[in-house]
């Protein structure tokens, strides 16, 4: 009874300091109080929610029965959109606060909203046969494991499920929350991108409902236009409602192998040699500052040495970018062993650096201890409750960015996020980027090394402005024919957006596809200098 008594009166204290001091100044200057008291706590039930719900409906087989019914529901609403008039743009009716993207979309309050509500996994096939179209060429079948999933299953939902199974993705982003809709979209990447490349080019099909309403396939054999065109679309040439994904073997445990480099020279040096072998099963690199980093490899395996088993995952651990970086003050190399679905969302419970800003103290081992086993919160909360005010402030004194570069200009991209920016730690990602003509792609006919250079934080240099400083940085990445993710906010105009990404089958498609009276185009949908 003590207890409750006690929390009782601390709950009444603290809703009267809030009443005196105002709502907004609390949860601009003391966030992390809301999010301890009111945003960890609801995170959890969300996500009990949701790994139940999913696991009920596989086991009893229902989903594939109530995806025909969805997509049908899907058509139905775009059909009688055009009965109404097609008055407006349409566009997903899912919330702007659900996605893990800080962009809020402001065109959902103008455009039709259309209801997607398919976040099953609905079938995992380990025997199919599948004919490969490679450059317009057929090459002989043979056995491709592919898991076909609803646009809103998240990464989360994919790993529980089929790690327990023995199988992976090939490529599998880091955050629980990010949707597969999201990552076909969008797009997305992991440590193991250097092999495999983006999420886009472990997809083998899209299944999509079109402007008239109609139900396509596509695939390397069959619309094979729209297969090239719908990554980075930013769901601007139909709806997608299923995605037919690669998957591989899985074993239990990965051996991680750190190594601290210091100097810049050496550290590009350094990195490069780690993404070009294809040994390495995972390749990262974290940056602590311009001259210090750690390189990571790692490579899938059956047995773990029990002396160096690191289960990062366990709520009293370390956050993995600070443990990291252990080995950097220490100046050793080590080698650990960590279960592989942990070591995928290694990043998650920090959200990489960002809860630092939210939460001072979550690293803290009494808080991981006491309250790390509901860490991190939803984005999603994090987004319906940071009010105007905090999103101004995010957007003027805080970065998130990903830039998309060659690998041979990794040097000067960093010398000039240090210059432009100075936001520390940098998330260095290697990825093949394949040939294509779609709006991402090599400028030759050739796949190119490329790497991801993340930036997540508060910028250190005092010349910082949110606009000029990231249009900067969008200038260096044209300059150099690399690419911005487009979750982030984008500052460039429309010539230059078209300047960096291919935009020729996108425009082509749109027409032939009557897209323009349906959808937005991409720039528009995404870019400041449209939205404002």
């Amino acid at each position: 009874m003590a207890p409750l008594l006690c929390g009782g009166v601390l709950a009444v204290l603290l809703l009267l300091w809030v009443r005196v001091r105002g709502l907004e100044h609390v949860l601009v200057h003391q966030r992390w109080i809301f999010v301890c008291a009111f945003l960890l706590p609801l995170s959890v039930i969300f996500d009990v929610y949701y790994y139940v719900r999913a696991w009920i409906i596989f086991k009893m087989c229902s989903a594939p029965k109530l995806h025909d019914q969805r997509v049908r529901d899907v058509q139905r609403q775009v059909r009688e959109w055009r009965k109404d008039g097609a008055k407006s743009h349409m566009c997903t009716g899912r919330p702007g606060w659900l996605t893990v993207s800080l962009r809020v979309g402001k065109y959902k309050k103008t455009h039709k909203n259309i209801l997607i509500n398919m976040m099953d996994i609905l079938e995992v096939d380990t025997k199919r046969q599948h004919t490969v179209n490679k450059r317009g060429r057929l090459t002989n079948k043979f056995n491709t494991k592919v898991v076909k999933v609803e646009p809103l299953a998240n990464m989360g939902q994919v790993t529980a499920l089929l790690n327990g199974m023995g199988w992976t993705l090939p490529v599998l982003p880091e955050l629980d929350d990010l949707t597969v809709g999201g990552l076909v979209m969008g797009t997305g990447i992991e440590s193991s991108s250097h092999i495999y490349g983006l999420f886009q080019h472990i997809c083998v099909a899209y299944e999509l409902v079109l402007a008239d309403g109609s139900l396509v396939r596509c695939s390397e054999e069959e619309n094979v236009d729209l297969f090239h065109a719908v990554p980075w679309s930013c769901g601007t040439l139909g709806f997608l409602v299923a995605a037919e994904i690669k998957i591989v073997p899985a074993k239990p445990w990965v051996k991680l192998r750190l190594e601290p480099v210091r100097g810049l020279e050496n550290i590009c040096r350094r990195f490069a040699e780690a993404s070009s072998n294809k040994q390495n099963t995972f390749v990262e690199g974290l940056q602590y500052s311009l001259d210090s980093a750690v390189v990571m490899t790692g490579t899938m395996t059956d047995h773990a040495e029990p002396d160096k088993i690191n289960r990062i995952g366990l709520h009293f651990k370390p956050w993995f970018f600070k443990h990291v970086e252990g080995y950097l003050k220490e100046g050793r190399t080590g080698v650990e062993y960590i279960p592989l679905r942990q070591y995928y969302h290694r990043h998650t419970r920090s959200i990489f650096w960002e809860l630092q800003d939210i939460i001072p103290f979550g690293n803290n081992p009494v808080f991981r201890w006491l309250f790390g086993w509901m860490v991190p919160p939803k984005i999603s909360l994090l987004k319906l409750t940071q009010g105007e005010t905090i999103r101004r402030l995010y957007e003027q004194r805080h970065v998130v960015q990903d830039m998309l570069v060659p690998m041979k200009h990794l040097q000067a991209a960093i010398t000039r996020f240090h210059q432009d920016i100075k936001v520390y730690p940098l998330w260095l990602c290697p990825f093949l980027l394949l040939p294509g003509r779609g709006m991402v792609h090599p400028k030759g006919d050739q796949e190119e090394l490329y790497v991801d250079i993340g930036a997540y934080g508060e910028p250190k240099v005092k010349h910082f402005e949110a606009k000029a400083s990231t249009r900067q940085l969008e200038k260096f990445v044209r300059d150099c024919h690399g690419f911005q993710m487009l979750y982030a906010d984008v500052y460039m105009d429309r010539e230059e957006f078209w300047e960096m990404f291919d935009g020729q089958l996108y425009h082509r498609l749109r027409e032939e596809l009557g897209c323009k009276d349906a959808f937005p185009e991409v720039y528009s949908k995404i870019c400041k200098s449209a939205r404002h």
